[in-house]
């Protein structure tokens, strides 16, 4: 099953990470939003000085910017990072003192939007294997759980914070799913056209293949 396969089959995912390997044992990520009320769909994703960062596409339809707007991705030390938050900066900063991606999480906690408590979900990848991470709400109180994956040809992992649509939406649960990247020239044009055109918000992909970027406001 390929990564496209896989979320075509979901109808609300929320946010999106996918990280893996090409054919040729190079890493990629990929990270996506989906949204559902108006005030995350009232945005893009951009590069901003080889980061990828949110931001309004109308700002007078601005509801509340303290969990939208954030940096998506980066790079540090020779290693990808990807999040769905502005935990990307906890984790930033914890590599940037010699401590750990674990160290990082133990810092922060689910994100406060009750009644979803929405998953803060993160991978960390370079050409020795990858890392995802989630901290999520369980019994009141958060888990946070750390998967490590060695390099393979082909092969991709997905984790995204919703499990499916719902009132409220249920929180992602058991591990990563393992994936077939499939094409790496199309990965980002056939995860984008497997997402629901009524939900979907912007998509960013990063490889040795190149850069993307799609936003369903620009298209």
């Amino acid at each position: 099953m390929t990564v496209d396969e896989y979320l075509s089959a979901i109808d609300y995912p929320g946010r999106i990470i996918v990280a893996g390997f090409d054919e040729e044992s190079r890493p990629f990520v990929l990270y996506a939003i989906t949204g559902r009320s108006r005030n995350s769909r009232n945005r893009i994703l951009f590069s901003s000085s080889g980061d990828i960062r949110t931001k309004a596409y109308d700002e007078s339809l601005v509801e509340d910017p303290s969990l939208i707007i954030y940096r998506a991705f980066t790079e540090f030390d020779g290693r990808m990072i990807v999040s769905n938050g502005d935990h990307t900066e906890t984790i930033i900063s914890a590599l940037s003192e010699g401590d750990s991606l674990g160290d990082a999480l133990v810092q922060r906690t689910y994100e406060p939007d009750s009644p979803v408590f929405t998953p803060r979900i993160a991978a960390i990848a370079d050409e020795t294997g990858i890392a995802f991470a989630i901290i999520r709400r369980s019994g009141g109180n958060p888990e946070r759980i750390i998967w490590k994956y060695l390099p393979e040809r082909g092969v991709c992992h997905v984790i995204h914070t919703y499990k499916c649509n719902g009132n409220p939406v249920p929180s992602f649960d058991g591990n990563p799913i393992r994936t077939e990247s499939g094409d790496i020239e199309s990965i980002a044009a056939r995860v984008w056209k497997s997402l629901s055109p009524e939900y979907r918000v912007g998509l960013f992909f990063k490889g040795a293949s190149g850069e993307t970027i799609i936003n369903a406001l620009e298209e």
